[in-house]
């Protein structure tokens, strides 16, 4: 039997619905996702099936608005592993926070399930004496360390407000788009690195100052305010 116009669409729209469930990653989904709501959408339109018209009339947009989401994620995340190693990226991924004075985010070696960007106030390194202030991040290290345990104890020293993604929202976007990993992986080590250049700096600085005979106070080294990992 010869196939109609409106069935030949329609076997378009379940097949490119299946190929949607069998995408792994997101952004093919969401394209594969959104041909199948064209397809469907003309389908009905040709068939007078108007519960399937509505359906796919509604997720159409939801689906392209995921997509360009998703895009935008890609370009953000690219653009701060060539920039000024931040977080930027997520931030449509998170919720907003606060914490009061004396407040402590997270202690060393307690488990670790989430991460921070500052939008006000002030907390430090506990150890190290490092403040950290809006725009920076918090707690990115703890996501791939053994056992996800914190690496550095960090408490508010005024009242803070915060944008919190938990571990399990990073993994799950990670898994949507493995590239995600890799990026996240490269900012992780970059500001792990960036760290260790600190300290180093810090620790020529002081070997330099030799101290004088008699009792002379030496200089204080004020800490660098580049990206900090924790």
């Amino acid at each position: 039997m010869t196939m109609g116009v409106v069935e030949i669409v329609a076997l378009g729209a379940v097949l490119t619905n299946v190929a949607a469930y069998a995408m792994r990653t997101m952004i093919p989904l969401r394209v594969a996702a959104i041909s199948t709501n064209i397809l469907f959408i003309a389908y009905s339109i040709m068939g007078g099936v108007m519960p399937t018209l509505i359906l796919h009339a509604i997720l159409l947009p939801l689906n392209t608005y995921r997509l360009m989401q998703m895009q935008r994620l890609v370009r953000d995340v690219d653009a701060a592993c060539s920039a000024d190693l931040q977080f930027d990226w997520i931030k449509d991924f998170t919720t907003r926070r606060s914490f009061t004075a004396g407040t402590v985010l997270f202690e060393r070696g307690a488990p670790a399930s989430e991460m921070y960007i500052l939008l006000s106030g002030r907390c430090r390194l506990r150890d190290l004496q490092h403040e950290f202030v809006a725009g920076d991040v918090i707690g990115e290290l703890g996501l791939v360390t053994n056992a996800n345990v914190r690496t550095q104890t960090v408490e508010c020293v005024e009242p803070t407000d915060a944008l919190v993604i938990t571990y399990d929202e990073l993994r799950r976007l990670c898994l949507q788009n493995p590239q995600f990993s890799f990026y996240f992986l490269k900012l992780a080590t970059a500001r792990l690195l960036n760290t260790i250049s600190v300290l180093e700096a810090d620790n020529r600085s002081l070997k330099v100052v030799q101290p004088a005979p008699a009792l002379v106070a030496a200089p204080s080294v004020t800490p660098g305010r580049r990206a900090y990992a924790t």
